[in-house]
């Protein structure tokens, strides 16, 4: 007997956790009996369908999420036909909360498995593999079932710690994701959060989490992804895990957290202080900064104290720190959601993520939605059209305004340009809105320019509203550029290099001969190490951030800058940067040419 267990995930690089851990529970002796089927939602639908139906399912399972709900359905159709002795289930979070009305539209459904799975789901398979000595009834005694008679009795919430680890055998897991889960629960009760049904937060065994986290060390694994609600909730559990990452810490994973940045205690402060830059990364759910849409939404934060958090962790240069926001939230309008933006923006985190409220089935927004004039889409993702408060014309715009934050901040490729390019508007709001109706004017929105000719795009921008300081944008773009990569071709915009290859010459000359600036190319040449490195004058201080005040950005000399990229950021990826005295190898490269004539 074969239970097939099937994921349309939405990247490939993302794996489903539930679905593991669904067979893990069921034991060694049952295993063998559950199968799983990975897809994305970019795969063709006839393929998912032909190789669901080759692998030759007696029971299919399927894993329904705000990404793929729509095509999970199609395939409950499109399965039923083809296998029409075929039993089909349906879990996950987008099917539990209106589980009666799914059987009844779907007749084709043998039940749902509502909320948590593991216990559910061993019951249910064991329900199958012994279906012949099976009595009558005997599914309806399954707890945490929905079938199209109606729900059995409740399940009792999972003790978390007897969950197996998903991850012995790491081959599934190959070049994607890893996600890993130290607690379930949320304490708090936003209202547009399914976590907030769930208030009880239930914490794995630390001794279990140590040695699995351990596993993950050893095995040099990129990325682990925690998906716990609110980490720090329980300040024990996340100061015990942040300390264990820190003395264990080998150099190469990185650990991502979701966390209410302004609970954390100066213990965690000071953890995250030490952490080698790469080692965590924070995920901030904001939303809102408005005082009476957090009181709306029922969100609990100190927005000042959040303020001087970011700041601190900011200090360290070590911790990637990525804030979200919501729009379509209740009390929040068009001029609200800019001062939030504008607030959140002024805590200069690595990523500002500008999402758009989703009315989730079983949410307390979905139910008050009629309340608050909030009106959205009937298919998944169910997003916010408009509100009492903001109008779909708002939400287009909000929407491009999106899209610019994503191209140009979220990217990390024009820091240093945008940092000057702010001080020409009045608020980092306007400047983002006046690039979206550039983008809009030039048709860029239809016809989206290739990532390297984005900094041609901003460089007209940039001289459309503040052309005054054409040539800081040059040299500011140009700088940003070869941050990133050692360009094989250059922009239009940079200067001409051939009146300097005389001096490129003499600096990597000196620096085969004294190794000053890059003591680890000991094995290199002179003409290897122009081949590895990149050398640019500049006749402004870029690298700085800059001022408007004509001293800063007057031409006072020239100067170059060499570009190391066999050492960069790992926050950034920035290549590392020296700046070079070019004066003192002019003077040498003189004295030079003096002494041979």
């Amino acid at each position: 007997m074969k239970f097939l267990l099937v994921a349309l995930n939405a990247k490939y690089i993302h794996s489903n956790p539930a679905l593991y851990s669904l067979r893990a529970y069921v034991g060694e002796a049952f295993k063998e009996n559950v199968e799983i089927a990975e897809y994305t939602i970019n795969h063709a639908f006839t393929d998912v369908l032909a190789d669901i139906y080759l692998r030759k399912p007696d029971v299919i399972g399927l894993s329904c999420y705000i990404w793929n709900i729509e095509q999970m359905l199609e395939l409950v159709k499109e399965l039923a036909k083809l296998l029409p002795k075929v039993p089909i289930w349906l879990g996950g979070p987008e099917v539990t909360y209106d589980a009666p009305g799914l059987l009844e539209k779907y007749p084709q459904l043998a039940g749902i498995m509502i909320g948590e799975g593991e216990a559910t789901f061993r019951e249910l398979l064991g329900y199958y593999v012994n279906r012949e000595n099976c009595e009558e009834g005997q599914l309806a005694a399954i707890p945490g079932l929905c079938l199209p008679g109606g729900f059995t009795t409740p399940r009792e919430l999972t003790d978390i710690s007897t969950l197996p680890f998903l991850y012995e055998d790491m081959e599934p897991f190959q070049n994607r994701i890893i996600y890993y889960e130290s607690s379930r629960g949320c304490p708090f009760r936003c209202s547009y959060c399914l976590s907030s049904i769930d208030k009880k937060v239930r914490l794995r065994d630390m001794s279990v989490v140590k040695k699995e986290l351990q596993f993950f060390l050893d095995q040099m694994v990129k990325q682990v992804k925690f998906v716990d609600r609110t980490f720090n909730c329980n300040h024990a559990h996340a100061a015990t895990i942040w300390k264990y990452l820190l003395d264990n810490d080998n150099g190469v994973t990185n650990f991502h957290f979701e966390i209410a940045a302004d609970l954390l205690n100066e213990e965690e402060l000071e953890l995250l202080s030490r952490m080698r830059p790469g080692l965590v990364q924070l995920e901030i759910g904001v939303q809102s900064t408005n005082p009476k849409t957090l009181e709306a939404i029922h969100r609990v934060m100190d927005v000042e104290k959040l303020e001087r958090v970011v700041a601190r962790i900011n200090a360290g240069k070590n911790v990637h720190q990525h804030l979200d926001l919501i729009a379509g939230l209740p009390y929040e309008d068009y001029e609200s959601f800019g001062r939030s933006f504008n607030r959140v923006y002024a805590m200069e985190p690595e990523q500002l993520q500008l999402g758009f409220l989703k009315v989730l089935k079983g949410s307390e927004m979905c139910e008050r939605a009629t309340e608050y004039g909030i009106h959205y889409t009937d298919k998944a993702p169910y997003e916010v059209l408009f509100t009492k408060w903001l109008s779909f014309e708002d939400v287009l715009r909000l929407m491009r305004i999106e899209e610019m934050v994503e191209l140009y901040y979220n990217s990390n490729q024009f820091v240093h340009t945008l940092q000057f390019l702010e001080q020409a508007f009045e608020t980092p709001f306007a400047l983002y809105e006046a690039l979206a109706d550039f983008y809009e004017k030039r048709g860029y929105f239809v016809n989206s320019p290739a990532r390297s000719y984005r900094y041609q795009v901003l460089l007209e921008f940039a001289c459309e509203y503040d052309g005054q300081y054409r040539c800081v944008y040059r040299e500011l773009l140009t700088y940003d550029m070869y941050l990133r990569e050692n360009l094989k071709s250059r922009p239009d915009f940079a200067k001409d290099l051939g009146a300097h290859k005389e001096v490129f010459r003499a600096f990597y000359k000196q620096e085969e001969e004294k190794r000053e600036y890059l003591p680890a190319y000991e094995a290199y040449d002179s003409k290897q190490l122009s081949r590895m490195t990149h050398l640019e004058p500049f006749a402004y201080t870029v690298w700085e951030r800059m001022d408007r005040n004509v001293t800063n950005v007057s031409r006072k000399k020239e100067y170059f800058v060499l570009y190391d990229y066999q050492e960069r950021s790992p926050l950034t990826g920035e290549a590392r940067t020296v700046v070079i005295d070019i004066e003192g190898l002019k003077a040498k490269r003189n004295a030079e040419l003096e002494e041979y004539e």
